[in-house]
């Protein structure tokens, strides 16, 4: 595997020798997956630096909801949960923040407080300003293929090809993010398992990773405690989603995953580890 630079802020990371843990860290009142554990900013703030204790490259830092269904909050809202849980993480971690967000207001204050990266739901089509910040801003972001919007996205979602519909919209939006001056080497991809997608548009994209890989830039994949695991395991049961999460950190990286997002740090960064001394 040759070299796999991914630019974040001033450094530049080599994803081919050694895969990155994104930590999440929801500070809404409504997520799915931990039913606003951290929607307190003290909260946010010790679970953050736990998951930089654990091993997490990455703190991702959300303050509205993307579930099935989820409805939108206010620039306002958004910007009260997040901003003091960045300043604060900043000033105690060492490791890289990234925001959550699709708006660009958002994204600006965030990297002010201490963010570099900027992982868009929208992939930068919710507003056209996103990509320019970026660009302006120097910062890494994170572009992810979504069918539809939060409130709408798993209402009967249809693909013809869902590998080829995923791989040709990220060559669309890494053309129109270097139109808007986006550094090439900021730029990585996520392919939104969950986000408009049915149990097997899940499974095929999962399988296939490395076809949705878009001039050698990097893939975030996050599957971490989503609903098509308890399909799998016929459990509506969280906790059931667990350890299916930790197998598939291990076995995407083999298939070519660089970041995965997940929730449980301290399990996955040992998966990833583990895989990694075993790969070729």
């Amino acid at each position: 595997m040759g070299e796999r630079i991914w630019k974040i802020g001033d450094k530049s990371v080599d994803l081919s020798k050694s895969g990155m843990i994104m930590g999440v860290l929801n500070v809404t009142p409504d997520s799915f997956s931990d039913g606003g554990e951290f929607f307190a900013t003290d909260a946010a703030i010790a679970g953050g630096i736990k998951m930089a204790l654990e091993g997490a490259d990455i703190i991702d830092v959300g303050g509205e909801s993307t579930r099935p269904g989820a409805e939108p909050v206010s620039v306002k809202e958004e910007l009260q949960r997040v901003v003091p849980v960045i300043e604060k993480l900043r000033a105690k971690i060492n490791i890289s923040i990234s925001i959550d967000t699709s708006k660009p207001e958002v994204a600006s204050t965030a990297l002010d407080a201490g963010a570099s990266i900027i992982n868009d739901v929208s992939a930068g089509r919710g507003d056209e300003k996103m990509l320019s910040l970026a660009a302006r801003r120097k910062a890494a972001i994170v572009l992810m293929h979504m069918r539809g919007e939060p409130r709408t996205m798993q209402k009967n979602p249809h693909y013809e090809d869902v590998v080829t519909e995923v791989a040709d919209f990220f060559r669309q939006q890494y053309g129109r993010a270097l139109e808007c001056g986006v550094d090439p080497m900021t730029l990585a991809f996520d392919p939104g398992i969950g986000f408009g997608k049915a149990l097997e548009h899940n499974l095929t994209l999962l399988k296939n990773l490395e076809r949705l890989r878009v001039h050698d830039r990097p893939l975030v994949v996050g599957v971490s405690r989503k609903s098509f695991l308890g399909k799998l395991m016929n459990s509506s049961e969280m906790s059931a989603r667990a350890a299916p999460t930790i197998a598939l950190t291990g076995i995407l990286r083999a298939r070519g995953a660089d970041i995965l997002r997940v929730h449980d740090v301290k399990e996955n960064v040992a998966a990833l580890r583990t895989a990694e001394a075993v790969l070729p």
